[in-house]
């Protein structure tokens, strides 16, 4: 049980570790594991075709297929995705400014990007794909005493280079140099441009902001342990309703010893209508009130609630993001 609880604990360290505000660790362990995936798709998947025109398919899907797909997870799993997705469907979006819109999209195409560039730099750093697409390609005029008129097709046997005639294997050391070369020269490139890309958008990011460095420091701590708590108190609270409803049914319910004592503690719990659930739901970006700060949606409705008419709150709720 202690090894259990020890591990349990260690868990929730490294969880709240990787999901605070240190975003760039978390960006360098997705890097990592995608460069760990490229490389074990390169040693066990990866296959050139070794056929004219089929090479360079098969080499621009094997560095634009997975690049994609990681693209189209990396907005998946983006929260923002789907409080734009919310705000959108609620909101109808009628509240947007230049500003939040470029923000939040700024955000998720950001972190979307990081594993299929990622991808995409280590494709081309270790040159396999880009050799099995472009060995067809290759000028014969570069290659000192290569037979001018062999084909294309020749050509493309060179990946595979058991296929392609004896007499012109010695080539095949000259073609990949050159392959290779132009293949890592596009990799360093792209890391340099997307170093480049990171740095003026860091910047951009620090000169925009309305907050001084200590404060933004503390919004991202309050918004992670908001989410926290949020999350932790609408586990209790399903559970509690669910509790509730079930008793009503069958005049009993099987409670763990945990429960029990969440339901002596909080007595229950009332359902919370969709209007309240839509006001706290969708995109939000830093706002003042009085010179008071308004870090959350969530801080925002429970502020005016506590001053404001319902048709009064209706329109701060709606105001401008």
């Amino acid at each position: 049980m202690a090894v259990a609880a020890l591990v349990t604990e260690n868990f929730k360290f490294a969880s709240l570790f990787f999901k605070s505000k240190d975003v760039m660790i978390f960006n360098g362990l997705i890097a990592l594991s995608t460069v760990a995936g490229q490389t074990a798709f390169n040693v066990f998947a990866f296959d050139c075709p070794c056929s004219s025109g089929r090479n360079y398919r098969y080499g621009l899907a094997a560095i634009g297929v997975p690049a994609l797909v990681l693209f189209l997870i990396g907005i998946m799993l983006n929260k923002n995705s789907w409080d734009l997705v919310s705000e959108c469907r609620i909101r109808k979006c009628r509240k947007w400014s230049g500003p939040a819109l470029c923000a939040l999209l700024g955000n998720i195409f950001g972190r979307a990007v990081v594993a299929p560039v990622t991808w995409a730099v280590i494709s081309f750093l270790q040159g396999q794909a880009y050799t099995c697409a472009l060995s067809e390609f290759v000028r014969k005029s570069t290659l000192e005493g290569f037979p001018p008129d062999q084909e294309s097709e020749v050509m493309a046997m060179f990946p595979c280079i058991d296929s392609v005639p004896q007499e012109l294997r010695h080539f095949w050391p000259e073609i990949e140099r050159q392959l290779k070369y132009e293949s890592q020269l596009i990799g360093w490139l792209l890391v340099g441009g997307m170093a480049i890309a990171v740095f003026l958008m860091m910047c951009l990011k620090r000169c925009c902001s309305p907050l001084g460095y200590l404060q933004d420091a503390y919004w991202t701590t309050y918004r992670h342990t908001e989410k926290t708590l949020f999350d932790r108190t609408a586990a209790v609270h399903a559970r509690l309703l669910a509790a509730d409803n079930v008793k009503t049914f069958f005049g009993f319910v099987a409670l763990e010893k945990e429960e029990k004592e969440q339901l002596q503690e909080f007595q229950g719990a009332k359902p919370i209508c969709s209007l309240s659930w839509n006001r706290v739901t969708g995109v939000y970006l830093y706002r003042e009130k009085n010179c008071l700060p308004l870090y959350s949606r969530l801080n925002k409705w429970a502020t005016y609630k506590q001053v404001l008419t319902e048709e009064d709150m209706e329109k701060e709720m709606d105001a401008m993001i």
